[in-house]
């Protein structure tokens, strides 16, 4: 058993709470801002005032290593994010991060030797909001590359990835710089739920069996502008009364029929936006998700298929593509009995559960077994300067962690 000094985990939040902190009292600290940095400073100074040694990549993911007894076993990596939304909460990404540094601490203060090094990792821009795609950091650290395209992106801010990335990795001078991607054990990442599922069960853990798959589309409908006030019905090509026409319909059938699918449009625009007169264009996005890829591309020829019907009907045109595509992923089921019995260890009730969000444990799943531990949000409320998670939930997700990452690293052939 090990023990978690859970007042100094509260007391780490709070302070890193206070980094990009908002007057609502949640977080504005996004992907490779000076905010983003000045977190990644606090957590390297922690790490070197413990001893510990402290390394970045070419993505600026950072890496705090504590020595295991044979330093050729890969490092068992455990750990989350520290960017934000824009308007985010204090324990999306950071609770993991924070938790993962307390196990490591934890771990020193106990005098307990492990037969492999483990690892805590800040991943880099998993939230996506200033630079796109999310989970940027351990997706490139799966991959062993940056894409190049990455290189040409701009933030929403207007800042350019590349130059913001360099001075990021710039601002931790004295860290050690790692090739991009390296052998670990495994991979175990804490996370709030961000959904009610834990708190209404009254259930302490979730084990996280895997991720749903993701799918965003963009689609574009174009029709003809016309005077609002002179153009009757039987002469109008109005584009965007062919979206909400089909939208309506698909909101209807996707959800109510399968439990298990997610359906959103997060986006919509017109052209050319006149009070008095017929939109040219109609855009929306599309968010489908789903664990099962058969029913995924179901979904998707629906979805095309129901708007390409209205919009002819409406004698438009219209164009459908995708812009990301993420598959289902299922978390190894030994790492997921390994987090059973650590949370009845501690006597915790524990339930399984798939995950409607991706995370970086999705990626990092691609190269090593990795697994998810969620704990209670308070209404499942994420992504939202409410965000709260109480003080026990915090500690059974580090205590769950911390006897994981002991049962993961007792042995070296464990």
């Amino acid at each position: 058993m090990i023990e978690i000094d859970g007042r100094r985990l509260n007391a780490r939040l709070q302070a890193f709470a206070a980094i990009g902190g908002t007057r609502k009292g949640g977080v504005n600290r996004q992907a490779l801002t000076e905010e983003d940095r000045r977190a990644r400073r606090l957590l390297a100074e922690l790490a070197w005032a413990r001893g510990f040694s402290v390394f970045q990549d070419p993505m600026a993911n950072l890496f705090i290593r504590r020595a295991g007894q044979d330093e050729t076993l890969p490092p068992m990596l455990i750990g989350s994010h520290l960017d934000s939304q824009p308007a985010g909460g204090r324990f999306d990404g950071a609770l993991g991060t924070l938790s993962a540094f307390e196990v490591l601490e934890s771990l020193e203060d106990a005098g307990i030797e492990t037969e492999r090094p483990v690892v805590v990792v800040a991943w880099t821009n998993e939230e996506g909001c200033r630079f796109a795609p999310g989970c940027m950091g351990s997706m490139a650290f799966a991959a062993g590359e940056i894409p190049a395209e990455w290189q040409q992106k701009l933030a929403t801010d207007g800042a350019a990835f590349a130059g913001e990335l360099k001075a990021t990795i710039e601002s931790l001078p004295r860290a050690q710089m790692l090739p991009l991607g390296f052998p670990i054990h495994a991979y175990l990442e804490v996370h709030i739920e961000q959904g009610p599922s834990l708190e209404a069960g009254g259930i302490s853990i979730g084990v996280v069996t895997g991720i749903q798959g993701t799918r965003w589309l963009n689609v574009e409908i174009t029709g003809q502008t016309a005077h609002a006030g002179t153009t009757g019905l039987a002469y109008r090509r109005d584009p965007l009364r062919a979206l909400t026409t089909a939208l309506s319909g698909l909101y209807e059938m996707i959800m109510p029929s399968d439990p298990d699918a997610r359906f959103t449009i997060g986006r919509i625009s017109v052209e050319p936006g006149s009070v008095n007169a017929i939109p040219d264009k109609a855009c929306c996005t599309v968010d489908i998700r789903h664990p099962d890829p058969a029913r995924l591309d179901e979904l998707e020829r629906s979805i095309a298929s129901g708007i390409t019907t209205e919009a002819e009907r409406q004698r438009c045109t219209v164009a459908i593509s995708r812009s990301f595509d993420m598959p289902p992923c299922t978390f190894a089921a030994d790492l997921q009995q390994v987090v059973e019995r650590a949370a009845a260890e501690r006597g915790l009730e524990s339930m399984n559960m798939l995950s409607g969000a991706f995370h970086d444990a999705l990626f990092v799943n691609r190269v090593a077994p990795s697994a998810l531990i969620f704990v209670p949000c308070l209404d499942g409320l994420s992504h939202n300067e409410a965000e709260h998670v109480e003080p026990e939930h915090i500690i059974a997700g580090c205590q769950v962690l911390a006897q994981a990452t002991l049962l993961l690293v007792s042995t070296a052939d464990s």
